[in-house]
């Protein structure tokens, strides 16, 4: 029987494709296009562009000078009278028009010069001064046929078709087209799709238990890359819940032994020893209650639902009144959107109950945006200086003397806000308000 550990270790080996080998599957499939297509292409050319190949006129030209060379001088005559009737506009030139043949024309366009620079024809020989000459700004082939006499091709076209060129262009011109097209594909499918969807997951990504946000599925190094970041967001997300969990135990222990002092120290006898400690015992009361709203996440396991944002505002509102705070609701009747009612709810009422410390006048706006919705809480209390509008976001930081003082909470109650609109993907912003005043600005994308 096989032991199990050893069972255990056996795998079978993977499917899935890694970059590497797909970059190595694309430049074989990329060179077969390549042959095929270059191929099918050059020939497509030469069927229906009927451009004369100057190679082949040179081939032809040398034939000619070979049998003139070997002819007898009385058949000469013959021999090119009859290359002419066969199209070949041949003459016997005398060794001396060699001076006057150039290597250059002044009729030559920037085109020619470099197609017979970089496509220069390599057959061997060569006609006499190169394959590029001229006679009079006119090409022509001039082959040598003894040491008197020389074999001149004349009245030759502007354009001509090079063997090698049109092999060498073809190829290029598939493969250049070939590999952009195949990469920047592969570069779309295998490597920026999945790294955007990865980076659009991370800037969305919470730390509530669930399942994987980061989808893994592709080559082997994304599928790796984001089994990595769902791991690292599960251990981060386990840390979190256990301190997280400490806290509120430790806080809910809390409120016995002091349910108990406070009991003990109704019954003291001295009035003004009792109310001191009465007061001590209301405020760690409600730093207890405070914190354990703060470490309450029920905003990030609550789903997304289609609601009516103006009717939980304007309830929102309605339930300041009845109390006898003054709140006023400006903004439509009605705005569906998707939205957490509960948090958000919670966020508002958080909003709205520090107004109310610092300030007797509270308006409550709602306006909305093709992509954003955006609500003010603005209040005409002594506002928050600017070089505090950015702290004041953080677990327990007050700042008393810009607000009050008098009735400042324990600094919590923004924090709480700002988490609850990060989880909807907005923002809060702390603004100045004029002539006095703060307004709590919350920008929502439109979902």
């Amino acid at each position: 029987m096989m032991p199990k550990a050893r069972f255990m270790r056996f795998r079978l080996p993977t499917t899935q494709p890694t970059i590497h080998g797909q970059i190595m599957a694309l430049i074989l499939l990329g060179l077969l296009i390549v042959l095929v297509g270059g191929s099918m292409l050059e020939r497509r050319v030469r069927d229906d562009y009927a451009v004369l190949d100057i190679e082949k006129l040179a081939n032809g030209t040398f034939a000619i000078s070979s049998i003139l060379e070997t002819a007898p001088a009385a058949e000469r005559d013959i021999i090119l009278a009859a290359a002419i009737r066969s199209g070949w506009n041949v003459s016997l030139q005398p060794t001396s028009l060699l001076q006057q043949l150039t290597t250059t024309s002044s009729t030559e366009t920037f085109f020619d010069i470099a197609i017979d620079k970089f496509f220069p024809p390599d057959n061997k020989p060569a006609p006499l001064r190169g394959w590029k000459t001229f006679l009079n700004d006119d090409r022509v082939i001039a082959v040598r046929v003894d040491d008197a006499n020389i074999l001149v091709l004349s009245n030759l076209p502007k354009a001509f078709l090079r063997s090698d060129a049109l092999g060498f262009g073809s190829n290029y011109l598939v493969a250049f087209i070939t590999l952009i097209i195949l990469f920047s594909l592969f570069g779309i499918w295998a490597i920026t799709r999945p790294l955007r969807k990865i980076a659009s997951a991370a800037m969305n990504a919470d730390l509530s238990p669930g399942p994987a946000i980061f989808e893994e599925k592709g080559s082997v190094e994304i599928v790796a890359l984001a089994r990595a970041l769902n791991n690292m967001r599960a251990r981060i997300a386990a840390m979190v819940d256990g301190r997280t969990r400490m806290l509120r135990g430790v806080s809910h222990d809390l409120r016995t032994p002091l349910t108990r002092l406070r009991l003990r120290v109704e019954r003291v006898q001295q009035t003004e020893l009792r109310d001191a400690l009465l007061i001590d015992i209301n405020h760690i009361d409600s730093l207890l209650k405070e914190s354990l709203s703060y470490l309450r996440d029920d905003h990030r396991r609550e789903t997304m639902e289609r609601a009516d944002l103006a009717i939980v505002l304007q309830t929102i509102c309605n339930e300041f009144n009845d109390v006898g705070h003054n709140i006023t609701y400006h903004g439509p009747n009605r705005l569906i959107t998707n939205f957490k009612p509960l948090a958000f709810t919670r966020a508002v009422t958080n909003l709205c109950e520090n107004a109310t410390k610092f300030g007797t006048s509270i308006i409550v706006e709602l306006r909305s945006a093709t992509d954003a919705i955006v609500i003010d809480v603005s209040d005409d209390g002594p506002g928050i200086p600017a070089q505090h509008r950015s702290r004041v976001l953080e677990p327990f930081y007050k700042v008393d003397a810009a607000r009050g003082g008098g009735e400042a909470g324990f600094g919590l109650g923004l924090s709480i806000v700002s988490e609850i609109i990060e989880s909807h993907q907005g923002q809060l912003q702390l603004l100045e308000r004029q002539p006095h005043g703060l307004i709590a600005r919350l920008t929502l994308p439109r979902l």
